[in-house]
């Protein structure tokens, strides 16, 4: 839909936190008592619009921490502008909106004292498509939201940063001869295995995934799901995807959204042997979508 997507890069870069007030000591989110399981996030009331176009209405959802959550339902049903509204991306879209609340670990992010740079780079987020950026090495892309952050790293610590970011997205071994290459070299599942270190480097409390395997390969397909089941127990995780038998075997959690509504969520399980809705179940079974 018109106005909701953003350009590849300046969303990447928007969602490492990469202004210019990134530099400075901006404030966390405000210490409110919230619904969120500490370390997760949470929704409230969620709702969300472009002009008078309202895509989201009265989401209530829990994304506990060490798990994943898959967020699924037919295209057009609100489910990335539902995951672009936790990091506070959706804003950045000129006629875009959002009411309702969302915690982050127990603190509101829409609160009015919350910088939205700060929240992105505690809500890290990998986009459909591999976006690296173009004019980096694979190192540089690694670290390329810790050069804008308050704390400057010594060459040891950045070089440690890089291994480590690697390690966790399942690319250090094919890349460590080659840092300096272009990142643009890779393949296309070995961009998209960069993108999530590049998020990870940032050391979020959350990391969503919009339908990172969408356009990759089956075997690509296989190395994200290993890597996320790897990385999970340190993160909250949220995909969204069109492919079910991915939300079946990758999540702990699934939310099927329809028209813009959050219809139901349970454990992953459970909603596809035993749905609650008769919709949840015409979806899952191919009637529609």
């Amino acid at each position: 839909m018109s106005g909701e997507t953003m350009g590849q890069e300046a969303a990447a870069v928007a969602s490492l936190g990469i202004t210019a007030s990134a530099t400075g000591n901006a404030s966390r989110a405000e210490e409110t008592a919230g619904e969120a399981v500490a370390g997760g996030i949470a929704v409230e009331r969620l709702a969300a619009w472009f002009g008078r176009n309202r895509i989201l209405a009265d989401i209530n959802l829990n994304m506990p921490p060490r798990s994943i959550t898959a967020i699924i339902g037919p295209s057009g049903c609100g489910k990335s502008t539902f995951i672009r509204c936790l990091n506070r991306l959706h804003e950045l879209v000129p006629g875009a909106r959002v009411e309702g609340r969302v915690w982050l670990n127990g603190a509101e992010i829409y609160g009015p004292r919350v910088d939205p740079v700060q929240v992105r780079r505690r809500v890290g987020m990998v986009f459909q498509k591999p976006n690296p950026f173009p004019t980096m090495s694979i190192f540089d892309n690694v670290v390329a939201g810790m050069r804008f952050g308050s704390r400057r790293l010594s060459r040891q610590e950045t070089r440690d940063v890089v291994e480590r970011s690697l390690r966790q997205a399942a690319l250090w071994d094919e890349v460590k001869d080659r840092l300096r290459a272009p990142a643009t070299s890779l393949s296309g599942g070995q961009q998209q295995r960069l993108c999530i270190a590049r998020a990870l480097a940032v050391e979020p409390e959350v990391l969503l995934l919009d339908e990172p395997a969408s356009a990759l390969d089956p075997l690509s397909t296989l190395k994200i799901e290993e890597l996320l089941a790897q990385i999970k127990m340190s993160y909250a995780i949220v995909i969204v995807t069109h492919n079910m038998q991915q939300a079946a075997r990758v999540s702990e959690q699934t939310a099927f959204f329809l028209n813009g509504e959050l219809v139901e969520q349970g454990p992953t399980q459970e909603l596809f042997t035993r749905p609650r809705d008769r919709r949840t179940e015409d979806y899952i079974t191919g009637r529609f979508g």
